[in-house]
């Protein structure tokens, strides 16, 4: 099965939706009624509630105890939430904001220069308003650029925006940094798992993993309660690091215990969370979890998405050492490649990618 190389539907720009000045949304970005956001409220986001918050000074020093601290507290996010926050991560805070305002930039761009960079479902590379070919259905409430940056033959900064002129090399530097980072966090995975330090990564490729950012720009929206800025999926990758907007209401909601919880973001945070096969490599002890955005209609959000994911053609299967006649394997052997594929044709659709790999008769563990 292949992509196909064209969208089943002409292109609709969310951002020239939302700048019409209508009143109402176009029936195709209408949710279900079940699948509609309950409003983010004041008391939600003052609220207790929040994914768990890790400072990653301590891994920078000589401190044994705070490195095994830290440590302990991924591996419990990671077991009970599958999302963490991180801070004192080692990115510059100088960086992650000039990041987000040559995107703002990007996107605030006239269209005509825009659709210079318009994208293809064959590689979804460039500037895009949907996710999946299914004609017909119900879209999402946001516009989006997607760029590769690993490995070096996919990345061409041809099809990166060359405007605003800093975007190419903000962008550079800013994945650079994201790489450095997401290595350091597979090693803790790793530990967590009693493997040793390197094994994810090695599952990964080592060095030749794939990395690529995806910048989701959601405009306000007239009728917010009727819509999504991102449906409710799992991530396909390996792990995900977020830099999410500090201009507006916060909009990330990730599903625990059947209820949505507001996320938080805290300043210079990178929200990480666990990807889809990281849960196969760790036979589902690390588990990838249903999240959702919102939109609103008092500001637009813009948020950088950055996937450290396996080298597309290797076979990503559970750790021998985690199978035993107890826990067998959960997960066929598939490629990465062959594994997006499904999120290509279907779009976002909860968890249903990942759990439909796993046998009948095992159920999923509940997020």
């Amino acid at each position: 099965m292949n992509c196909p190389s064209d969208w089943p539907e002409p292109i609709v720009r969310v951002q020239d939706l939302s700048e019409s000045g209508q009143p109402t949304i176009p029936d195709r970005y209408v949710k279900p009624p079940l699948e509609r956001p309950r409003p983010v409220t004041n008391s939600d986001l003052l609220g207790d509630v929040n994914i768990p918050l890790i400072d990653l000074g301590g891994m920078f020093g000589d401190d044994e105890d705070a490195k095994r601290s830290i440590i302990k507290q991924v591996c419990a996010a990671c077991r009970d939430w599958g999302f963490f926050q991180v801070v004192n991560h080692g990115v510059r805070p100088q960086l992650m904001d000039r990041a987000r305002e040559v995107w703002r930039q990007f996107f605030h761009l006239p269209m005509e220069m825009k659709q210079v960079y318009a994208n293809s479902p064959k590689t979804y590379e460039g500037y895009g308003s949907r996710l999946g070919v299914q004609k017909g259905a119900i879209l999402d409430w946001n516009d989006y650029y997607f760029l590769h940056y690993l490995p070096a033959r996919l990345k061409d900064h041809a099809k990166w925006p060359a405007m605003p002129e800093s975007l190419r090399e903000v962008i550079e530097d800013y994945s650079a940094e994201l790489v450095k980072l997401g290595g350091g966090l597979m090693k803790i995975l790793s530990m967590n798992l009693g493997l040793g330090e390197e094994y994810l990564q090695n599952a990964f490729g080592g060095e030749n993993i794939g990395a690529c950012l995806r910048v989701n720009f959601y405009p306000k929206c007239p009728q917010p309660d009727l819509a999504l800025g991102l449906s409710s999926h799992s991530d396909p990758g390996g792990m995900t690091l977020l830099l999410a907007d500090d201009h507006v209401t916060a909009g990330l909601q990730v599903l625990k215990n059947n209820a949505w919880i507001n996320v938080k973001p805290a300043p210079h945070a990178f929200i990480v969370n666990i990807g889809d096969q990281i849960q196969v490599l760790s036979n589902a002890v690390y588990r990838s979890v249903e999240h959702r955005v919102m939109v609103n209609s008092e500001g637009e959000r813009l948020s950088l998405a950055f996937f450290y994911n396996p080298k597309s053609d290797l076979l990503i299967q559970p750790a021998k050492e985690l199978v035993t006649a107890e826990r067998p394997a959960l997960y066929p052997p598939m490629t990465f490649d062959q594994y997006r594929l499904f999120i290509r044709t279907r779009g976002p659709q909860g968890k249903s990618q990942v759990d439909s790999l796993r046998p009948a008769t095992s159920s999923c563990e509940s997020s």
